[in-house]
């Protein structure tokens, strides 16, 4: 029997990465045989996470065009060389099915293996489809969306099944609650400048309860020193920082309240998890897709929103001393997450990856 190979495309951040991976771990159990190729970018982070997975990792040199300025003549001048590799790539592999994740880096090769006749899946994380999988809409076969008001903008082609995180997410062990608040703050796999800013400048106004606080606070890497300083400055004592959490589930399960960005993965593991979280969307993200992310939780009463300008370190420690006199708003929110979760998401898309190359072969 000849073996299929699919290609799992696209990058950038976390937040693509592990949506491919969780969907790559399912066709492997449903398939043994099958070979996965990963294909992303060129970021450090990018890598380092692939390559702490273990799996077949590729990464092109490009960068994202929207938003750029001057710098979109760099991402101009990759592009040939991005599509020249991707193209390549197919030409060895010989791909029965080929997924974009999301990212500029699905670019290329979802287009290239559209013209080649290869079918094509993309996954749609965030309410309002990005750039790139708007541009390939009228070239793939099905789309996989996470919110079912996003299936309007895929034409038909679009299927709601949700948005597949890391199987460690489901079926978290409750927190156990005690007179300690455990927050985890973080700000996506490359860390959130502003978040980190923000939480340091709130310290003097939070030290206040700092015996009734526990916090877990991942950077990034160019914010790490001086974060973790800023903490000790205040005497905070329970305090773990670092520039990057692996076992990101683990301290999900450990947390009562998530402060973070609103990206679309970050999104589905709070669903997944029945996490409470207080939401800071990130005011720059492309079509303004995070404070989009965050609304939706936030109309099932999940999640409460504060929006880069309106935050304060006054408004930001009112609202975790709220928190902190009032728990039972935490165990509410948690269970109006019920509403949204969607089960077996890898599980779902997989079972359409070999429905697709079925219908093809």
């Amino acid at each position: 029997m000849k073996q299929r190979k699919i290609i799992i495309s696209g990058g950038g951040t976390g937040g693509h990465l592990y949506p491919a991976l969780a969907i790559g771990e399912k066709l492997k159990e449903r398939a043994s045989h099958l070979q996965l190729t990963f294909v992303g970018s060129s970021r450090t982070v990018e890598k380092t996470i692939m390559e702490r997975q273990g799996v077949d990792f590729i990464s092109l040199k490009i960068e994202g065009l929207k938003g750029k300025g001057l710098k979109s003549l760099k991402s101009l001048f990759l592009l040939p060389f991005s599509f020249a590799k991707s193209l390549a790539i197919l030409l060895r592999l010989k791909p029965s099915l080929v997924i974009g994740v999301g990212g500029y880096s699905s670019g290329p090769i979802i287009l290239l293996a559209s013209w080649m006749r290869i079918p094509t899946l993309i996954l749609e994380q965030n309410l309002y489809p990005g750039l790139t999988n708007r541009l390939l809409i009228p070239w793939i076969k099905k789309a996989v969306v996470s919110f079912q008001s996003s299936l309007p903008y895929f034409k038909g082609k679009g299927i709601f099944l949700g948005n597949p995180v890391r199987k460690e997410f489901y079926g978290l062990p409750p927190k156990e609650r005690n007179r300690k608040l455990s927050l985890l703050i973080f700000g996506g796999s490359q860390g959130s400048h502003f978040l980190n800013q923000e939480i340091v400048a709130s310290l003097p106004f939070l030290k206040k309860e700092k015996k009734n606080l526990r916090i877990f606070h991942q950077t990034g890497k160019k914010d790490f020193e001086w974060v973790k300083n800023g903490y000790a400055e205040h005497h905070f004592e329970e305090v773990v920082v670092e520039p990057y959490f692996y076992d990101m589930a683990d301290y999900f399960q450990k947390s009562d309240l998530i402060i973070s960005r609103a990206g679309a993965t970050t999104i589905a593991e709070l669903i997944a998890s029945q996490k409470a979280s207080l939401l800071v969307p990130f005011s720059k993200a492309s079509d303004n897709h995070q404070v989009l992310n965050a609304r939706e939780l936030e109309k099932s009463r999940g999640a409460e929103v504060l929006l880069e300008e309106e935050f304060t370190p006054e408004d930001f420690t009112e609202k975790i001393f709220f928190f902190l006199k009032n728990r039972e708003d935490i165990g509410r929110m948690e269970k109006n997450l019920a509403s949204l979760k969607k089960n077996q998401v890898a599980e779902k898309i997989a079972g359409l990856c070999f429905e697709l190359m079925e219908s093809h072969s």
